[in-house]
């Protein structure tokens, strides 16, 4: 008896201290603060709360203060996969966020591929990869009607060269606002 009585206290005092993530817990533009890293010769960004933060560079416009998570504008890919990487869901969070807390912005989401594979092959995965990140922002709070998606497959490179380096950076899905 004292060993059930024991466990269920213990259940309930470990349970009342647990925290659950807000997922779409409201987010306006002056909020969060970000940080950034690279990886594999690629750009990429994180946050502890992945969230926007303003700024008083470019007139208060997080979208173009290079400290915000919100001027990182690529997602980056495994060879052969649209699925996004967990280092790169952050950045999507904060767009998504951006996104809801600011109805009238809208974005395209630009699909790439590098150069291996066929072009009806890589205009395809380009078109998984980008629509993989719209759907993410979905979730995060976004309308679907502000996104829209596109896939430049193999076409459009941000490295022209034929080695691993050039093919990771090119694996990518770009974040371009309406207006910019």
């Amino acid at each position: 008896m004292h060993k059930f009585l024991f466990t269920a206290i213990a259940v309930v005092f470990l349970g009342a201290c647990s925290t659950a993530p807000q997922v779409n817990a409201p987010v306006d533009d002056k909020s969060v603060g970000a940080t950034t890293g690279t990886t594999g010769g690629a750009n990429t960004s994180g946050t502890a709360g992945s969230g926007v933060s303003g700024s008083n560079v470019a007139g208060g416009n997080p979208l173009r203060d290079p400290a915000n998570i919100l001027s990182k504008r690529s997602i980056y890919f495994d060879f052969d996969s649209f699925v996004v990487r967990d280092e790169f869901k952050p950045l999507v969070e904060a767009h998504a966020r951006y996104l809801a807390a600011n109805r009238s912005a809208h974005l395209t989401v630009q699909g790439n591929t590098d150069e291996r594979g066929s072009r009806e092959y890589n205009i395809a995965l380009g078109q998984r990869r980008a629509d993989a990140a719209k759907r993410m922002m979905t979730l995060y709070g976004a309308q679907d009607s502000q996104i829209e998606t596109v896939s430049f497959g193999k076409e459009k490179p941000r490295n022209p060269g034929n080695d691993e380096a050039a093919y990771a950076e090119n694996r990518r899905d770009d974040i371009v606002y309406a207006g910019e």
